[in-house]
């Protein structure tokens, strides 16, 4: 079973992975791309559509949860467009990624992006009060590759660290990687795919991956 983050020991921590999951849910939310806002800068992107957004995804939390299939259709039409499925896969597979065939790296990427989809999809219920909060923007902003730095801010407890990365693709942005309280979501995978791969090769971790796909798929009948 593939988490989201890991002890010092290399165990997961389920319930912690659970949380963060849905914080990361809330940031790729958070990133939804509309026209007018292209040419922003990147923090002021996020910090001009985050909250509002946010508000959104709560207002339909109900009909979302309700529905399985359109919570899913949600999250792959609205969220996932803004992500770098073959950057962030590349990543996450490291050195295999260049020796696969197109047809593995089709479909290790097409595996991913439905394990995220689903997990995403699955940790909308988090939501309640929270609100992102950016921290001062660091480096040039004219840069085509930036780190956006954020918190998320809840009416319980203390807030939640939150970098992500992106990069400008033509006139918007896209995201490649983030970090959750102090866990890059891409170095975790990596970790993860590396056992799988060293064990059972890619198309093992190809198997893996739509193994759990199909698991998510059935807790929902």
């Amino acid at each position: 079973m593939f988490t989201v983050t890991q002890s010092h020991q290399g165990h997961a921590h389920p319930l912690l992975a659970a949380k963060l999951l849905g914080w990361f849910a809330c940031v790729l939310i958070a990133c939804i791309t509309m026209p007018a806002m292209a040419q922003l800068r990147a923090d002021e992107f996020v910090g001009r559509i985050s909250n509002e957004i946010l508000e959104k995804v709560r207002q339909q939390r109900q009909e979302l949860l309700s529905n399985p299939q359109k919570l899913n259709e949600f999250v792959s039409q609205v969220v996932m467009p803004h992500v770098d499925f073959d950057r962030m896969t590349a990543l996450a597979v490291g050195r295999s990624w260049r020796s696969a065939s197109p047809e593995q790296q089709q479909r290790v990427s097409q595996e991913f992006r439905n394990l995220l989809t689903r997990t995403y999809a699955g940790a909308l219920q988090t939501l309640r009060d929270q609100k992102i909060r950016l921290k001062p923007f660091r480096g040039d902003a004219a840069d085509n590759e930036v780190v956006v730095r954020s918190e998320i801010v809840g009416s319980r407890g203390d807030p939640i660290g939150l970098d992500y990365r992106l990069y400008r693709q033509g006139e918007s942005w896209k995201i490649y990687d983030i970090n959750i309280a102090g866990v890059w979501l891409v170095e975790t995978y990596r970790n993860q795919f590396a056992s799988e791969i060293n064990a059972r090769g890619l198309d093992g971790l190809i198997a893996t991956l739509a193994d759990r796909n199909k698991a998510l798929d059935a807790r929902k009948l």
